[in-house]
């Protein structure tokens, strides 16, 4: 079948992973720990933050989590804060980060545009912070359709937010393509029925994306030649 639709996943694919989210990683554990670099140091270790480092583990919470699923690692090791207050900080800084494309975005979204693809977001972060970013870099118009965690369809790798866009554009699953840089977003694009595009701008290898994609990339930027040759 044709791919009509592309959905995206935002950090790690739209936007490249480490370069976007190691000085936010960095700047917010500063601020929880009113800038003590050794309490920061501890309280990375609990969402899988490298301080040192400026980096991520496989592992971390931030990469493929909701924001309330962070705040819930963070809160044990902070005080001050009650869960919905630190949700809210958590997503303020999110909105403030400066956002590394992965491929100068705007010129590729416009090229999937005038191919007469449909295009959507469907990312774990808020929704709000989600459209900031798109905003931010000039791309929002692009996309018909923008979903976070906290938009009513669920959250990856559930595939509420894939079939949200389905529906939205009118396009049945098995025309679209979920693009993602972790096993969340590939998961939840077999979960809906959708054809499955990894691609290594975040944190995951191959080894860890080729089993749940139907291709592997090394960034969305490769996406129109794939599309050509399928």
């Amino acid at each position: 079948m044709p791919i009509d639709a592309l959905l995206f996943d935002k950090d790690g694919t739209l936007f490249d992973f480490a370069a976007t989210w190691g000085a936010f990683g960095r700047s917010t554990l500063l601020r929880l720990t009113d800038g003590d670099e050794g309490k920061a140091a501890q309280l990375g270790r609990s969402i899988g933050f490298d301080f040192a480092q400026n980096r991520y583990e496989p592992h971390s919470i931030v990469i493929a989590g909701t924001v309330c699923e962070v705040a819930d690692s963070l809160l044990p090791y902070v005080s001050g804060y009650a869960r919905s207050e630190l949700v809210d900080l958590l997503n303020m800084e999110s909105a403030k980060a400066e956002q590394v494309q992965a491929v100068p975005l705007d010129a590729f979204l416009q090229g999937l545009r005038a191919a007469g693809l449909k295009l959507g977001v469907a990312t774990n972060d808020g929704e709000a912070p989600a459209e900031q970013h798109l905003i931010s870099v000039g791309v929002r118009a692009h996309f018909d359709f923008v979903a976070g965690y906290d938009s009513g369809h669920g959250f990856k790798p559930g595939p509420g937010q894939l079939l949200a866009f389905a529906r939205h554009v009118g396009i049945d699953p098995s025309c679209i393509a979920m693009v993602g840089d972790s096993r969340h977003d590939l998961e939840a694009g077999r979960a809906a029925g959708m054809v499955t595009v990894g691609v290594l701008t975040g944190v995951a290898g191959p080894d860890e994306l080729e089993p749940v994609a139907d291709v592997v990339l090394p960034d969305i930027g490769h996406i129109p030649a794939w599309l050509s040759s399928i």
